[in-house]
């Protein structure tokens, strides 16, 4: 299935009731507004899912085209065109991980491997987590760790800071993320965070809501 949801898999349909019943960001809340006969207008050009739609969306001067074909204002579509762009969002640097050390970056880096998109299909198993450990040079203990940052960046506004929140509190896996209680954790987290300022900011109960509802979005594949 691969690192991102398969939006050509999500019909415009399914994204309506998502939308729908879904607690947005209050930025994004505009998108609830008339929505169905928003979405009845961009059925009719011919749109199925969500693939199609974010291609329709992807430039200013695609956008402004759309708005002019459907008489949707362009200020809606620049909030859906966010919302949608928000399940390809930017994959993090393996660099960045504050615990992943300098032989392990240069290893995968040898390997043409410098992100979370390009490390995530060759870490899904122990069997291609040690052909990896081998290549690189590097423990399969550290690739292993690797692998549950990397799966946790998958999951929408998950930084690498955060992955690695989520990590020292316990969280190995976006299933797990998916499973758990956001208001227990939200108190993992932010009792880590107040022991130790893994990350910087502030996430509020909320928030920890959005990432766990962001988190059931996705396809579950690495075998930790």
């Amino acid at each position: 299935m691969g690192y991102y949801i398969d939006l050509s898999g999500m019909s415009i349909a399914k994204y309506k009731q998502i939308l729908k019943s879904a607690d947005l960001l209050p930025s994004h809340m505009i998108l609830k507004n008339n929505i169905d006969e928003i979405f009845g207008r961009i059925e009719m050009q011919e749109i199925e899912n969500v693939e199609e739609l974010r291609q329709a969306l992807r430039s200013k001067k695609k956008l402004q085209s759309f708005a002019e074909q459907t008489g949707i204002s362009a200020d809606y579509l620049k909030i859906l065109a966010r919302n949608v762009n928000g399940y390809r969002q930017r994959p993090s640097k393996i660099k960045d991980f504050n615990d992943v050390s300098q032989v392990t970056v240069l290893g995968l880096e040898d390997l043409g491997i410098t992100n979370t998109l390009q490390l995530y299909d060759r870490i899904l198993t122990p069997q291609s987590r040690h052909e990896i450990s081998s290549l690189a040079g590097i423990s399969e203990s550290s690739l292993l760790r690797l692998a549950k940052l990397t799966d946790l960046c998958r999951i929408r506004w998950v930084s690498h800071a955060f992955a690695y929140a989520l990590l020292e509190a316990g969280y190995h896996s976006a299933e797990q993320v998916a499973e758990s209680d956001y208001n227990e954790l939200y108190e993992q987290v932010k009792k880590l965070n107040d022991e130790r300022q893994v990350f910087r900011g502030h996430i509020g109960l909320h928030d920890m809501k959005l990432c766990v509802e962001a988190a059931r979005e996705l396809p579950f594949e690495i075998e930790v």
